[in-house]
């Protein structure tokens, strides 16, 4: 069990406040790594690093808009300042806040997707990676999607995103892997059960559409995301990386 002990590593988890994100801010808190927080939600977070001191754990937010460059850069400054490194970052975040025909999204819409799902991720990966190399050693796990495999109608933009994302994961990691000792990864969950799939979940059609594509005829919980996290920061997954791992209820597989 050394191999999953994280008493002194250092985890940042971006959209932290609630669903997977979270669950994996608090699953690093119980086996003892100094969390870091971050989403726009201040009160939510506030919750999240109450709930990590609960357990024993040490952990402190940080307010972060990824749609602001100098948020994100803040972010990467607040905590080398705080604990003075990065081990393990947890690229979260992310957004999709419509359905529609793709003949109707916007320049704009288009936009704000790529910005929340893509570009903040990488320059998180570019800046925690600068800190990363110094060290000799880090963990980069990019929280993409199913929706990056395969095609989900109304979803252009988030699909193009998480399928670029899960590509970037792939550059990274052969760019990284023998000089700098860094793997960086991908979690491809599939539906579950957060605030990104309320309005899905919401509908009886849709719900009973997304259900009957998957083998286990249920939503994911996000704690069924937290352990793939755990394992892929961990030693025991020193070899694994430019991967994506399925958390999906066997959804791709049927």
């Amino acid at each position: 069990m050394d191999r999953f002990n994280f008493h002194d590593k250092i985890a940042l988890v971006t959209g932290g406040s609630r669903g997977i994100g979270k669950a994996i801010a608090i699953a690093f808190g119980e086996v003892g790594a100094k969390v870091v927080v971050a989403s726009r939600n201040v009160n939510l977070l506030g919750e999240v690093v109450k709930e990590i001191q609960a357990i024993g754990g040490n952990a402190f937010h940080v307010k972060c808009d990824l749609t602001r460059d100098e948020d994100i850069f803040n972010l990467v400054t607040k905590t080398t300042e705080r604990y003075g490194r990065i081990d393990i970052l947890i690229n979260n975040a992310g957004i999709s806040p419509w359905l529609k025909k793709s003949e109707e999204v916007t320049k704009e819409m288009w936009e704000e997707v790529i910005q929340a799902n893509l570009l903040a991720p990488f320059l998180l990966c570019r800046e925690a990676g600068k800190i990363m190399m110094k060290q000799n050693w880090g963990r980069i796990i990019n929280i993409a999607s199913v929706g990056g495999l395969i095609a989900l109608p109304r979803q252009i933009a988030y699909c193009a995103t998480k399928g670029a994302l899960i590509q970037m994961t792939k550059v990274l990691a052969i760019e990284w892997a023998e000089k700098y000792n860094i793997t960086v990864n991908a979690i491809a969950p599939g539906y579950f059960a957060t605030d990104l799939t309320t309005s899905m979940r919401a509908s009886d059609t849709i719900s009973k559409n997304l259900l009957q594509r998957n083998p286990s005829r249920r939503f994911g919980e996000a704690d069924e995301v937290a352990g793939a996290a755990l394992y892929l920061a961990s030693e025991s997954a020193s070899f694994t990386t430019g991967s994506v791992f399925l958390i999906d209820g066997g959804m791709l597989a049927s």
